[in-house]
């Protein structure tokens, strides 16, 4: 027997070392004493077999220094490290180990032979019973910290926050301000409000918040407060029954989203939680209650807005700035967001256009960066890969005011059918507007030269001029589906890829925005002073060049450019439509929200085989999204989306007219001066009355002079206007009125005037010679039309008819006027002036 007076101190430190490191603190301390006393040095290099599987081992190994690994046919590899005890089979058993013990590292151990071991067992026998007894209390505890482990992950895991998935993006003062109270905020374990509007990903900020701080290894659960039970049972467990998450989560971070919602009876249990770090479990008995129970968790709340007993009893506030105020995170936000769903989807990256972030700065977001997020992910959807994400695409989710609108295609199924059809409007384009508009330009050419004998004048300046003005307060820019202009334009561009085939050309689209409107103004003008210095009304080939020049213009666009390039930037005709159709009591445009939780696609914009509903489409000709009008100025009501578009979500909506103009109306300077331009028109068609109101004879003037006197007369009635704001902007110096809005977005204002100014000129085309058609017919045929019946309007009903179209557009006007300055006509009255002198001017030239 060795007793503990006769130890040396060497010894006494390998017993305290056993003790302390490994499962044989079990043993009695004399008999561990005998041990120590026993144990000899050994020192193996690293990757050397220790013990070998199916052999009984020299003896017991304790691991003082390195690592070890033991490898088994069942378990696979696994790593021990020092105070590990090998061999301890040979105790009880003297069986062969059943694992392969390899050196790792260089190994420094402890050795007893078996032969040792063997005769501190005849000297010691129960010591094997106390080996046998802490192998079955590790073996039990053990087995408790894995079903604890299991129930724990079982309760935890559907609730789990593995890791936050972003940071905050930008540079903003709200965002810099924003990451400091992250930081700040993971630096303590104080209960923790984050709040602020829907969509701003708060349940993100507060992942950041726990995976940010030291206890980032701890769990993060999240629970959503409309789906809580009223008791609080999933949250605080049940007296003598199953734990809450609470039980489990230790130091982790307990997140509540929606607090909101939270039901009333938990309200004083959450905020008790929140204060005092304190929960009772429910009881089953109502009237008593649960043992009172601390919590180490921390709690992080998310609302939108806060019960007041809630508010009161949190540490911390964290306050989200809303997307509106963070104008200057936008381009980031969004190339961010650019970036991860273009990985997702295995695509190239793309890039976006500057003045579709400049439309996105213009808009409130509402849902804020969710609604940002999946405004990206469904452009992306509708894009061709590699192209440039421009505003057609990249358009908010949320629109314009749906008020006074009336879908007609609900109204009248029948309509609907036809706009769907073949026949509206390829079948009439290519069955009759194409041949039709050759014979035309045939007759002009080589018929008779004058419009009382050529019915291609009289049905271009009789006819289609009135019909045209007239349309457009119903249908807008409708002339544009049937125009054939680009009908021609459209077969040049078949006939090219088919003879050359190529990837036409993208649209130069900054350029074309910036320019195209001057471009197609200063066309219109030129057009303008030619049909009065040559006579182009009254001369038939010339008019057929002016055709044949806006369709070459349209034929070589098509051919260089995708899509309607020249119909919607560069058509001087079609300009003066795009601008005429505002006063339109028809809008074609689509249910956002349909577009934006639905559509994946964009057939209706970029066109695709077709699925469903869908019919096999090039997309929009002029390359707009019907979900994204602002104005009808791009919207040629071809009903090429209609057709496209499997989700029924395209309207075609009975409005007010001219609602946009003072509602989602964006102003344009071309527009303005093509609309003063339009005016001028008026009173350079006139200029024989003109002449006459003047007392004025020009004869003999040569062709240079009558071009400069034109454009001289088609200035003129912009100065009325100018004058007008002059005179405003110095009321409003004196501070006598309001401070008015800018001259670009007053000026549509005129709008109705001039339409109206034109529709009363070419009513006496329309009520007179328009009438005559069937005579002209027969003279173009060289025939005598001699006793035809011909249809004409008393000068006096004409005179009316012209009076009151000028009055009805000038009334019109002040209406328009007033509602697009939100001013009463009283802080207006330069302008209100500026459209009687206008009236008054155009009266006795248009009415006599």
């Amino acid at each position: 027997m060795i007793t503990l007076n006769h130890v040396s101190n060497h010894v006494l430190d390998r017993v305290t070392w056993l003790q302390e490191h490994t499962p044989l603190a079990a043993i009695d301390s004399e008999v561990l004493t005998a041990l120590a006393a026993s144990l000899a040095e050994r020192h193996i290099e690293a990757n050397r077999p220790l013990l070998q599987a199916g052999e009984v081992p020299e003896g017991l190994y304790i691991l003082r220094q390195g690592q070890l690994e033991h490898q088994s046919y069942f378990e696979g590899a696994r790593s021990f490290l020092p105070g590990s005890v090998l061999g301890l089979e040979t105790l009880s058993s003297g069986q062969p180990v059943e694992q392969t013990a390899v050196t790792l590292t260089p190994c420094h151990l402890w050795f007893v032979p078996i032969s040792q071991i063997r005769l501190l067992l005849d000297q010691y026998p129960d010591m094997v019973l106390d080996v046998t007894c802490k192998l079955a209390r590790d073996v039990w505890r053990l087995s408790s910290q894995v079903s604890f482990e299991q129930e724990r992950q079982a309760i935890l895991r559907p609730h789990l926050v593995t890791k936050a998935r972003r940071g905050v993006i930008g540079h903003s003062r709200y965002a810099v301000r924003l990451r400091n109270q992250i930081s700040k905020a993971s630096k303590t374990r104080t209960s923790l409000l984050i709040f602020g509007e829907p969509g701003l990903e708060k349940d993100n900020l507060a992942a950041l918040v726990h995976y940010g701080s030291e206890y980032r290894r701890e769990p993060m659960v999240q629970l959503d407060c409309s789906k809580m039970q009223l008791s609080g049972v999933d949250l605080f467990g049940r007296v003598g029954g199953k734990p809450g998450i609470l039980a489990f989560l230790g130091q982790g971070t307990l997140v509540l989203n929606n607090v909101q919602e939270l039901p009333e009876p938990l309200v004083p249990q959450v905020s008790r939680l929140a204060r005092e770090g304190i929960y009772q479990p429910v009881s089953h008995d109502t009237e008593e209650e649960g043992p009172e129970r601390y919590s180490q968790a921390r709690l992080i709340l998310l609302s939108e807005r806060t019960p007041p007993d809630l508010d009161g009893a949190v540490q911390e506030r964290l306050k989200v700035p809303p997307l509106r105020v963070r104008r200057a995170d936008l381009s980031n936000l969004v190339d961010y967001y650019i970036k991860s769903t273009c990985q997702q989807r295995g695509i190239e990256r793309i890039q976006v256009d500057p003045e579709a972030i400049r439309q996105l700065q213009a808009y409130d977001f509402p849902n804020n960066l969710q609604e940002l997020q999946n405004l990206v992910e469904r452009a992306i959807a509708e894009m061709t890969p590699g192209g440039l994400l421009t505003e057609e695409v990249l358009w908010p989710s949320q629109g314009e005011h749906k008020r006074f609108r009336k879908n007609l295609l609900k109204v009248f199924p029948r309509l609907a059918q036809f706009l769907r059809s073949p026949w509206w409007p390829t079948r009439i384009n290519y069955g009759f507007t194409l041949p039709f508009f050759a014979l035309l330009l045939g007759v002009l050419f080589l018929g008779p030269q004058s419009r009382d004998h050529n019915v291609g004048l009289n049905l271009f300046w009789a006819w289609w001029w009135p019909l045209v003005l007239l349309s457009f307060p119903i249908v807008g820019r409708l002339w544009c589906s049937v125009c054939p202009f680009m009908i021609y334009g459209e077969v040049s561009q078949k006939l090219s890829q088919w003879l050359f085939p190529r990837q036409l050309q993208r649209w130069p689209r900054q350029q074309a925005e910036r320019w195209g409107g001057w471009f197609l103004m200063a066309f219109f003008a030129l057009i303008l002073v030619w049909e009065e210095v040559w006579d182009l009304n009254d001369t038939a080939y010339l008019s057929a060049c002016l055709l044949l020049l806006i369709t070459a213009g349209a034929m070589i666009f098509s051919v260089l450019f995708e899509r309607r390039f020249w119909c919607r930037y560069l058509c001087p005709i079609g300009g003066m439509n795009g601008m005429f159709a505002k006063l339109s009591m028809t809008e074609l445009r689509a249910e956002r929200g349909v577009c934006s939780a639905e559509c994946n696609t964009g057939k209706c914009y970029k066109g695709s085989l077709p699925t469903g509903e869908g019919q096999n489409l090039q997309g929009c000709p002029l390359a707009c999204h019907p979900a994204q009008h602002e104005d009808n100025r791009d919207c040629s009501f071809c009903m090429t989306c209609l057709k496209s578009c499997p989700n029924y979500s395209v309207e075609f909506n009975l409005r007010p007219p001219a609602i946009e103009l003072w509602t989602t109306h964006k102003p344009r300077a071309y527009e303005v001066a093509l609309l003063f331009l339009l005016l001028g028109s008026v009173y350079l068609r006139r200029l024989p009355e003109l002449q006459s109101q003047l007392g004025l004879s020009w004869s003999g003037e040569t062709q240079l002079v009558r071009s400069a006197v034109a454009l001289g007369i088609l200035a003129l009635p912009a100065i009325a206007p100018l004058l007008a704001h002059s005179v405003q902007h110095l009321l409003h110096y004196l501070r006598w009125t309001l401070k008015p809005k800018p001259l670009v977005q007053l000026a549509y204002g005129y709008l109705p005037l001039v339409w109206a100014a034109n529709l009363a000129h070419f009513l006496r085309l329309g009520l007179t010679e328009a009438g005559q058609i069937l005579p002209v017919t027969f003279a173009t045929m060289g025939l005598s039309g001699e006793g035809l019946p011909i249809a004409m309007v008393h000068p006096a009903v004409l005179a009316f008819l012209q009076g009151f179209t000028l009055l009805f557009g000038s009334i019109a006007s002040f209406w328009v006027l007033r509602r697009i300055s939100r001013q009463p006509l009283g802080e207006l009255w330069p302008h209100c002036f500026a459209l009687i002198l206008l009236c008054g001017s155009l009266w006795p030239l248009i009415v006599g």
